[in-house]
């Protein structure tokens, strides 16, 4: 089997010992960094924010069951793919799972060739969402850095409207209009109309 190595943390949580050392024995082999939790309490405990890596988590666990967990992660708004793993499987656990956001539903004895291939997925899935966030974050921060005339072209931009009508619709000389446009596309980082677009809509330029 071969795992790939996204420098994430495979999270396993499961009462029983056992299990745990199974799972992570079999992982950490194939160079995946791996912590272990008997319980989902002290999953929760420990999460640290990141946002490369994945959760395997039993369903039947003292204090808080797995698909409890599902629930309170994603209260938590945690972005972590669930992975998960039981020996009491059934077709309504299963949905319940995958509705509340279980990423897929193993069941036990876990087929580890399967289980690795669905963590490279849950791992590829957590990196490009954290990619995604860290764009969103950038172009975020760019869009604080505009005055609000420029963010007024910028809207402008975004309605199709070249210079003239904009510096019609505002009052203001056409050369003023391409100044702040000049500062805009320069805050933004970007090299064209269309670049400009493409990042405000990522950030939900309709908030600003």
């Amino acid at each position: 089997m071969n795992a790939i190595n996204e420098d994430g943390i495979i999270h396993i949580v499961d009462d029983d010992r056992a299990v745990r050392d199974g799972l992570g024995f079999m992982l950490s082999s194939l160079g995946l960094t791996i912590e272990t939790h008997s319980s989902a309490l002290d999953l929760l405990d420990r999460l640290d924010g990141a946002l490369i890596g994945c959760i395997l988590a039993d369903v039947r666990m003292p204090g808080m069951s797995g698909l409890e967990l599902l629930d309170e992660l994603k209260r938590r708004a945690c972005a972590l793919p669930v992975i998960i793993i039981t020996a009491h499987a059934d077709v309504p656990m299963a949905v319940r799972a995958i509705q509340s956001g279980a990423l897929d539903f193993f069941e036990k004895p876990v087929n580890g060739m399967a289980l690795v291939e669905r963590i490279n997925d849950a791992l590829k899935e957590a990196r490009a969402r954290a990619e995604d966030e860290a764009l969103k974050a950038a172009i975020a921060s760019r869009i604080e850095s505009l005055t609000g005339r420029e963010v007024d072209v910028a809207r402008a931009i975004m309605d199709g409207k070249q210079n003239k009508q904009i510096a019609a619709d505002f009052g203001i000389s056409l050369k003023t209009v391409e100044i702040h446009r000049h500062n805009l596309m320069t805050k933004m980082e970007a090299t064209t109309p269309a670049d400009l677009v493409r990042q405000l809509v990522t950030a939900n330029w309709d908030k600003i």
